[in-house]
């Protein structure tokens, strides 16, 4: 499991949804879809509508991962945090009964407003 009180995932990147779906949909359980994805160097996450799905590359082949999933009905409480002109990246924080706070760091260009909404829709 990704240790999210320790790690960050650093500039996650918008990706198109296709090029993980051949991993995540068999994972997905029925009326669940998925929305969106954003990838760091190798790790990625995926935003469905039940759950964060954060996916932890390991290994040098990268064909070992780990699936994590954070389901939106445990969220107690989120905040966005959109790039400013010196501080270029968005930021989007949950935090989770049980777990505790989980941070995601995205590139300036993300729209945030979107993940906000999202989430909003799911958890409230």
């Amino acid at each position: 499991m990704i240790d999210f009180q320790n790690a960050s995932y650093l500039k996650l990147g918008r990706i198109d949804y296709a090029q993980v779906a051949s991993q995540i949909d068999p994972l997905l359980i029925e009326g669940e879809q998925g929305y969106v994805a954003f990838k760091g160097m190798r790790d990625y996450i995926v935003f469905t509508s039940k759950r964060i799905i954060a996916v932890n590359i390991q290994g040098i082949t990268g064909k070992k991962k780990d699936y994590t999933s954070l389901p939106f009905k445990r969220v107690q409480a989120f905040s966005v945090e959109t790039a400013g002109t010196f501080d270029l990246d968005a930021e989007l924080e949950l935090w989770f009964s049980g777990l505790g706070r989980v941070r995601f760091e995205f590139k300036g260009n993300t729209d945030v407003a979107y993940l906000n909404k999202l989430i909003a829709h799911y958890v409230l």
